[in-house]
């Protein structure tokens, strides 16, 4: 590869790579590509969370959105309620299968991170932690 590359060149061959091994990782579980992973890590850090607050919070459209909760719940990660409030609106929460793989999960996005940073030191890591949500806060 060539250095000329543009900062968001870098960045754009980074996430692919970085997506193709965490599908590759993820696939045993049932877990495959569209960052299915981010929604099932954020519906166990947050049982209940309503299924339009996880598209404004992980930054995905709402038929992404869609499509991975309804794969998780094929998979039996999580189930869906309607809102009592709102039942135009839903409700993610973890079956018990989610909750059992939370730890599995974790460790394979430790592991998965710890690869990909192995040539930084632990000043650069952070460094480059920061300077990336700081390319993104400013955007």
């Amino acid at each position: 590869m060539s250095e000329q590359y543009s900062i968001g060149r870098w960045i754009s061959i980074l996430y692919r790579q970085n997506q193709k091994q965490l599908t590759q990782a993820l696939k045993p579980y049932g877990l495959g590509g569209g960052g299915q992973h981010a929604f099932l890590k954020n519906i166990l850090l947050h049982p209940g969370i309503r299924q339009d607050q996880l598209t404004v919070d992980l930054k995905f459209d709402k038929a992404t959105t869609a499509r991975a909760v309804q794969h998780l719940e094929q998979e039996g990660y999580i189930e869906r309620i309607a809102d009592e409030q709102d039942r135009r609106a839903y409700l993610l929460y973890p079956t018990q299968k989610g909750l059992d793989f939370l730890p599995v999960l974790l460790r394979l996005l430790e592991e998965h991170n710890a690869v990909i940073t192995r040539n930084l030191s632990e000043e650069e890591e952070a460094l480059l932690a920061g300077l990336l949500k700081k390319v993104y806060e400013e955007s």
